[in-house]
């Protein structure tokens, strides 16, 4: 994402190919281009996960990304699609560690144990989102081209998957629950699809991973760009009309998004085990209102802004850690409301559905709208900044939905609970009965 300013200008590619090809980035996760058509990799490494070694599906998709990411740094303007096809391709290998990496550590740990683990893991995300923004604008001038970011994380990757073969041990399904060994019935993939589609506690929380993900997504590409057509219009920088443009603002962005999406992990694992001694609710309580606050801050985001840059940072501060409470705890809901059986199949869905629902689509929207409304008034640098801010406004308009998606989650969250519990149970007395009919 730190690169979006400087790729178009050094590869030859037009704004709107840039935007495609930053939302292959994105929509990666969901599909991987086929010569007849997309085909959907989430939810067969969460097939494969429930029923294969997942020690060695994670650390074979580890190394197929680092191999078509490194390979892709290679690839010039000319061959702009097969660019293209090659951010698509990497989407084999963050598919499988995705969906299979948080069903592990649901079946070492439980209970606030599991929320701490949980939490530990999701701290890779902001911090490897910060540091994307970080070392690859600095990758890029000590190398002289942008392609050089492609080149430092496939060593990163290639190093991480050599790890997970040699120390990580495959824990059975279920150990944590006291149920490893009695759970070895699998049900077919329809059976298990029909499960989770009843199971209210995953449906609502997964559209409400769908909102944060549609708001950090258009975040991402546009805010360090919104954010430098605010100091034009206050007169405190000018416009970038030729590389090399400055990349201080996505220096500063990713900095942000690097400490909030720490505090903010942190933040939400210790408040839900305070909170679970008041509320057995605790979970789906605290993302709601941890989304809703984060909503106001983001409004105030476009409303100081064009007098105040660091009044701005200040909201992004704010409104980024409220948003990035919710991301362990999504996940630790998803473990108590689905039995180990399924756990990757429903964490490979739920990854689909908020990218395909969220950042995936989100980045092209904003600038769809945002074109639209400059249309008429190219010329004028302040309306190209308020055209931009209007359209990210959807950004906490579908962040408010989100947080009412976490409060239904709340109301179902107990009864879902309760009925993966006693399949287990169920499980143990005779583990031959697998139903289709619960979690």
């Amino acid at each position: 994402m730190a690169l979006s300013q400087t790729v178009p200008t050094s590869s030859g590619l037009s704004n709107l190919s840039l935007c495609f090809l930053t939302c292959c980035f994105v929509f990666r996760f969901v599909v991987v281009y086929n010569t007849t058509d997309f085909m959907v990799a989430a939810p067969i490494f969460g097939y494969l996960g429930d029923r294969f070694n997942r020690k060695i599906i994670l650390s074979c998709g580890i190394f197929f990304w680092s191999f078509v990411t490194l390979l892709s740094s290679f690839i010039t303007k000319d061959y702009y699609w097969l660019l293209v096809l090659s951010r698509c391709l990497v989407g084999i290998g963050e598919s499988s560690y995705s969906s299979i990496s948080p069903t592990i550590i649901g079946d070492l740990f439980t209970n606030n144990k599991r929320t701490m683990m949980l939490s530990v893991f999701y701290l890779a995300i902001p911090l490897g989102s910060g540091l994307g923004y970080i070392l690859g604008s600095i990758a890029k001038d000590a190398g002289g081209h942008w392609y050089w970011a492609l080149r430092v994380s496939p060593m990163l990757g290639l190093i991480a998957g050599t790890l997970v073969l040699i120390f990580v041990t495959e824990p059975k399904r279920g150990s944590a629950d006291h149920i490893a060994g009695r759970m070895q019935t699998r049900t077919s993939w329809l059976c298990d699809m029909k499960a989770l589609a009843k199971n209210r506690s995953y449906v609502f929380s997964s559209l409400a991973s769908a909102a944060v993900s549609f708001a950090t997504g258009a975040f991402g590409i546009w805010i360090p760009q919104y954010l430098v057509r605010a100091q034009v219009v206050q007169k405190t920088a000018e416009s970038c009309t030729s590389q090399p443009c400055s990349s201080k603002d996505s220096l500063i962005f990713g900095a942000i998004t690097c400490v909030t999406g720490l505090l903010g992990v942190v933040i939400g694992a210790v408040t839900t085990r305070l909170c679970r001694q008041k509320t057995e609710r605790a979970d789906p309580l605290v993302c709601a209102v941890s989304m809703l606050g984060s909503a106001i801050f983001i409004c105030l985001i476009f409303v100081v802004a064009k007098k105040s840059i660091v009044g701005a940072y200040i909201c992004i501060f704010i409104g980024e850690t409220l948003l990035f409470l919710n991301w362990a705890i999504t996940a630790d809901i998803l473990m108590f409301v689905v039995i180990p059986t399924r756990r990757a199949t429903a964490v490979a869905f739920q990854g689909f559905t908020s990218h395909l629902l969220g950042d995936a689509g989100s980045p092209y929207l904003i600038g769809l709208i945002s074109d639209s409304l400059q249309e008429s008034y190219a010329t004028s640098i302040l309306w190209q900044f308020l055209s931009l801010g209007y359209a990210l406004m959807l950004c906490p308009f579908v962040i408010v939905l989100g947080g009412m998606f976490f409060l239904a989650t709340a109301l179902f969250f107990l009864e879902d609970r309760d009925k993966a519990e006693k399949q287990g149970i169920e499980h143990q007395l005779n583990p031959n009965i697998v139903s289709c009919h619960s979690s």
